[in-house]
């Protein structure tokens, strides 16, 4: 596509029909996250604690938040013009920048952290200013997210002299407004509704992102070990239970609800985009749990209770994620078959988490457990969409 000079926003969800993909702009900029996630995990193996999964899940929510905001305003006003371009090429650097100081601990790194986070949100903030002035039948909806959008800029502003532990005060403050902010506009979304092919496409490209730090994650545990049949299997175990995941996620996955169809149904668009959050997380956390695995699956390691239920609780989060996110759908899949998806997620729960309070199972054990489990939950899945509904129970 041949780029313009300069094009004003418009609204594209309304001007224009038929399916829309991602566009190769979205995927470039997509990749400064993959480092993001990739950095965040590399926190998470170092410190599997509580405290130190707290910070993880902490960090990936701004994170995730971040990528979430700009994928809203490139689904109704991306244009691939100039301006826009440069603008997405500035967040790319405040966001490596941001991602950088999580590999530290020293002095100043949450500085920086704060520093490049307020400058991403002044960029997203002259994006909407550009829509303000072009999009008239958004202008109602931009107002709204401007004024939210620039209080919490102003307090990631403010934090970045404020001193620990306050700057976190602030940090968590502000992505309240952040996340609140489309909440209290959804009745104003409702004119400029969310596009109903591109966004889900969006939302599983990131899915499969984190995924694809799973893999990255056993093949960083296999080579920190020596080969055997244990590590090995550990190994093959955890890309079976990264495939089960994708299997049973986007076999169900129905992006329909993004265009809402009435106020009856208003919490369901919140609900389906938002559960996608720790549905990422616990993804994430799959992978790091079986790199803990593969390596305490050498005999030379011990395998720690909190790099087990890093493990355990990943899979619970995802799970429970789908859950949740299969019950806000809308699509045309029959409610028969949506009860029956969502009571085996909770049954696969259950399960994993019997598998968590056996203390004493080992690496190997744990994992090829998950994994039956996982299977367990494809094969129901494929029964439940055979079952004709005049058959259903």
């Amino acid at each position: 596509m041949r780029l313009a000079a300069i094009k004003p926003p418009q609204l594209r969800t309304i001007h224009e029909e038929g399916e829309r993909s991602a566009t190769w702009l979205e995927l470039f900029y997509d990749l400064v996250f993959v480092a993001a996630v990739a950095i965040l995990g590399v926190r998470l193996a170092k410190d599997s604690s509580f405290t130190g999964w707290l910070s993880y899940a902490a960090f990936f929510a701004l994170i995730w938040w971040l990528w979430a905001s700009h994928t809203f305003y490139a689904d109704r006003f991306d244009t691939d013009d100039l301006v826009y371009r440069l603008l997405a090429g500035v967040q790319m650097i405040t966001i490596a920048m941001l991602a950088a100081s999580l590999s530290t601990d020293v002095s100043g790194s949450t500085t920086v952290f704060a520093a490049a986070y307020a400058l991403s949100r002044l960029v997203l903030i002259v994006m909407y200013v550009r829509v303000y002035r072009h999009v008239d039948e958004a202008r109602h909806l931009v107002r709204g997210y401007l004024t939210g959008f620039s209080m919490a800029a102003s307090l990631w502003i403010v934090s970045v002299v404020t001193p620990e532990p306050w700057r976190f005060v602030l940090w968590g403050i502000a992505l309240a407004i952040d996340l609140a902010t489309p909440y209290v506009m959804r009745k104003a979304q409702a004119s400029v509704p969310l596009d109903v092919s591109h966004l889900p496409e969006r939302f599983g490209l990131f899915t499969i992102l984190v995924l694809g730090e799973t893999i990255v994650a056993v093949t960083v545990g296999l080579s920190h070990v020596s080969w055997q049949w244990t590590t090995t299997l550990v190994g093959a175990f955890g890309i079976m239970v990264a495939t089960g995941l994708w299997w049973i996620h986007f076999d169900n996955l129905d992006g329909f609800v993004v265009r809402r169809r009435g106020a009856a149904k208003a919490w369901r668009p919140t609900a389906w985009i938002y559960t996608h959050l720790p549905l990422a997380i616990g993804l994430a956390m799959v992978g790091i749990g079986i790199e803990h695995a593969i390596i305490a699956a050498d005999g030379d390691h011990v395998y720690h209770t909190d790099e087990r239920l890093i493990f355990i609780f990943g899979v619970i989060m995802a799970l429970g994620s789908m859950a949740l996110i299969q019950f806000a759908s809308v699509g045309q899949k029959a409610e028969h078959v949506k009860r029956r998806i969502v009571g085996n997620r909770v049954i696969g729960i259950a399960a994993v988490a019997v598998i968590g309070a056996l203390a004493f199972l080992g690496p190997v054990a744990t994992v090829s457990l998950v994994v039956v489990v996982i299977a367990v939950e494809v094969g129901v899945d494929i029964l439940a969409l055979s079952v004709p509904a005049d058959r259903a129970p």
